[in-house]
């Protein structure tokens, strides 16, 4: 069982450490790749842009059988952004990494369900996972979506 845990920990600490193309992974750029929901129905890429991390919507699952780019932002409070379309929307800005405690802060999330914008931050967890929470002001009212990672 101990070599069990200890073989699981170098599997997840090289997975975490090196990028696909085998070189090392700066510790904030973890966050960045291709992530899937737990529920299976969205999938986005989280990119770094100068020092801040973005994230947008790469695929979700198709709803009352339109295909994925017959749906737009027709929620936004702004008329001008209704007509942009999910798929490829921009929903997650401003992330900033925080080495004292391995997380990203001070970002901004969008719910394209209901044309909000939150505030936001996100860390991986011991298992891998991607935890982003979108909040109103304080971290402790909000809402967590995990997310794991997709190749």
């Amino acid at each position: 069982m101990l070599i069990r845990r200890f073989l699981a920990f170098i599997a997840f600490f090289i997975l975490t450490t090196v990028s696909s193309k085998g070189h090392p992974v700066k510790p904030d750029e973890r966050i960045c790749g291709r992530w899937e929901n737990l529920e299976k129905t969205l999938r986005i890429q989280v990119s770094m842009e100068g020092s801040e991390f973005t994230a947008k919507i790469i695929w979700f699952s198709e709803t009352g059988g339109k295909p994925m780019d017959y749906w737009t932002d027709r929620h936004n409070p702004d008329p001008k952004l209704q007509s942009r379309k999910i798929l490829g929307l921009s929903i997650l800005r401003d992330l900033e990494y925080q080495p004292g405690t391995d997380s990203w802060e001070n970002g901004v999330i969008y719910d394209s369900k209901h044309g909000k914008e939150w505030n936001s931050a996100a860390y991986i967890d011991k298992k891998g996972e991607l935890k982003v929470k979108g909040y109103w002001h304080f971290k402790f009212i909000g809402k967590t979506m995990t997310f794991v990672r997709v190749r």
